[in-house]
C-alpha cells in the first residue's frame, strides 16, 4: 500500500528521462551527437534514448516539410502570436554605472553576511574579484564619458 501511495505522488512528465516538451534538432546536430557518443561512454540506454529522440524530431521535421509542399506554408507560420501591444510609457533605461554602484553594494553586503556567519573567508576572494571587475568597469564608463564631454565642450 506505502508503494501505491509513492507511485501516485510522483507527477508524470517529471524527472530526468521524461521531459516535458521534445526539442528538435537539425541534421548536423544529429551527426555531431551520433560523433560524441562514439568518443562517450554513454550506457546503451542512455544512447538508444537519444537516438530515438532524434528519430522522433526527424519524423516531425518530414511531417513539417509534407505540410509545406502541399499547400505552400509552413503550419507553424499560422501559429504565432502578435507581440503584445505596449501600453503607457516605456520603462526609463537604468544607468549602467548606478547599476554597478548598486551591484557592488550587494556583494559588499552579501561578503558581511558571509562575515557574520563565519564563511566570509570561503566567499572573500570571488566577491573581491567580483567588485574588482565591477569597478574596472565603472571606471571604462567614466572614461568614456569624460570623453564625451570633453568633444562636446569642444565643439561648443
Amino acid at each position: 500500500m506505502a508503494s501505491q501511495d509513492r507511485v501516485e505522488a510522483v507527477t508524470k512528465g517529471k524527472g530526468f528521462w521524461r521531459c516535458p516538451k521534445q526539442t528538435t534538432y537539425t541534421p548536423g546536430t544529429c551527426e555531431l551527437l551520433r560523433a560524441m557518443m562514439k568518443e562517450s561512454k554513454l550506457t546503451k540506454f542512455q544512447q538508444r534514448h537519444i537516438m530515438d529522440t532524434m528519430k522522433r524530431d526527424l519524423e516531425k521535421e518530414k511531417r513539417r516539410l509534407q505540410n509545406i509542399f502541399a499547400t505552400g506554408k509552413d503550419k507553424e507560420e499560422r501559429k504565432r502570436k502578435p507581440r503584445p501591444v505596449q501600453h503607457g510609457d516605456p520603462a526609463p533605461e537604468l544607468d549602467r554605472f548606478e547599476e554597478l554602484v548598486r551591484e557592488i553594494q550587494e556583494r559588499r553586503e552579501f561578503l558581511d553576511d558571509m562575515e557574520a556567519l563565519g564563511q566570509g573567508r570561503q566567499y572573500r576572494g570571488l566577491i573581491l574579484a567580483e567588485i574588482s571587475q565591477k569597478l574596472r568597469e565603472m571606471e571604462d564608463i567614466d572614461h568614456q564619458r569624460s570623453e564625451e564631454l570633453r568633444k562636446a565642450l569642444a565643439t561648443t
